[in-house]
């Protein structure tokens, strides 16, 4: 019923908006001489010197403060491939996130092409007016391909906020969840529901915090070297996950784990799913709309903590309390790319925002606006920690 009520509403604010962004100048052209400054003859002058000094160009154009949020409408919401026209909506949306949040001008790009070549030189041929590249609903496994291309052959940096946006909220938010369950990061087991772009880069960023026992599941049931005809890059997740080569579904996998984090589908899971589960267990339902278990069943089955991707239930875990302040801190500190080392300051500078967290407040709001300066920091913290 809810679900319907937004639909109806976000629909008719949408047809009333027609767009949800515009673009407005920073002066008033009111004048001749306004004119003749900001356009002929005396943005000639302007053009030829930074054509002359193009290291110049943060200084004189937008591209100090412009982001590029772009897709190919592959992987939309839990919409799946709707298109580039589809993609436009929620482009728009994190275009206003970013200037709501972070003062970031951004502009939505839907490409009409989902080859992954084709994505590629035209991301790298639009790239001279943006300070940075935000990709936002490609598929896997073609989004890793693409953010690492563009990651080596562009000198600003590029993020996939499906990956590492959620990646970097997720360990934040865990953080807290074993402060409050009084369990170590590198003791737990933490099992990963969903396999795609999210599940990838969660479990690499929380071993990289120095999480040590992982299990990933797929539709095919949990990862392992038991495995045959697994795609490439779910053949690379064993590097650092399932070390003990566990089979079965998500029963088995649920066995004497700590941390259940799903990046999947909804209504996979039920409190006697979690029966195997070890005590003050830790539920991460974060598929949207529908959770993979809802908060009332997950409790039913004993979790002490509980977090989903809804605005309706406390704890919850999205990207937009990161990209925004992410970007920011990139923008200002002529970051050339978002390191690993990067992302684990931002967590951790995001977790210290809740200074004694509860099961029921693990993470800040969206609107708390602490949030876009401490990320813009941690991004700045990291880049000289990583220079010197």
């Amino acid at each position: 019923m809810q679900k319907n009520t937004y639909s109806k509403k976000s629909l008719l604010l949408h047809r009333t908006l027609k767009g949800k962004i515009e673009i407005t100048g920073k002066t008033l052209l009111d004048s001749q001489e306004q004119l003749s400054l900001l356009y002929t003859p005396g943005v000639g002058a302007v053009s030829d010197y930074v054509g002359k000094h193009p290291e110049q160009i943060r200084k004189f154009t937008v591209k100090g403060n412009m982001v590029a949020v772009i897709s190919d409408g592959s992987a939309v919401l839990g919409l799946g491939n709707i298109g580039p026209e589809g993609a436009i909506p929620v482009l728009e949306g994190k275009c206003i996130i970013f200037k709501r949040f972070a003062s970031v001008n951004a502009f939505p790009i839907a490409l009409n092409t989902q080859n992954t070549e084709e994505i590629i030189s035209a991301v790298k041929a639009i790239s001279p007016i943006f300070g940075g590249i935000n990709l936002e609903d490609i598929s896997a496994p073609r989004c890793f391909e693409i953010e690492e291309r563009l990651h080596k052959e562009l000198t600003i940096p590029v993020m996939h906020d499906d990956q590492h946006g959620t990646a970097i909220v997720v360990l934040a938010a865990l953080t807290n969840a074993l402060r409050v369950v009084r369990k170590n990061i590198s003791r737990v087991h933490v099992v990963i529901n969903g396999a795609g772009p999210a599940g990838v880069a969660v479990s690499r960023l929380l071993v990289a915090a120095g999480v040590k026992n992982i299990i990933i599941l797929d539709s095919g049931g949990i990862i392992g070297t038991h495995r045959s005809g697994l795609v490439p890059y779910k053949k690379n997740l064993l590097k650092w996950t399932n070390k003990n080569n566990i089979q079965g579904g998500l029963r088995d996998a649920l066995r004497g784990a700590d941390v259940f984090i799903g990046v999947s589908r909804g209504s996979i899971m039920n409190a006697d799913d979690m029966l195997a589960m070890k005590p003050k267990a830790i539920i991460f339902s974060l598929a949207n709309p529908i959770p993979e278990i809802m908060p009332e069943e997950a409790r039913r089955g004993g979790a002490a903590v509980i977090a989903t991707g809804r605005s309706d239930f406390p704890n919850q875990i999205n990207n937009a309390l990161v990209f925004p302040g992410v970007f920011r801190g990139a923008l200002d500190h002529n970051v050339k790319a978002i390191t690993q080392e990067m992302k684990l300051h931002a967590a951790r500078s995001l977790a210290r925002l809740v200074a004694h967290p509860r099961a029921d407040s693990i993470i800040p709001s969206i609107f708390d606006k602490r949030v876009v300066p401490a990320i813009a920091r941690a991004i700045r913290s990291a880049k000289m920690k990583t220079s010197v």
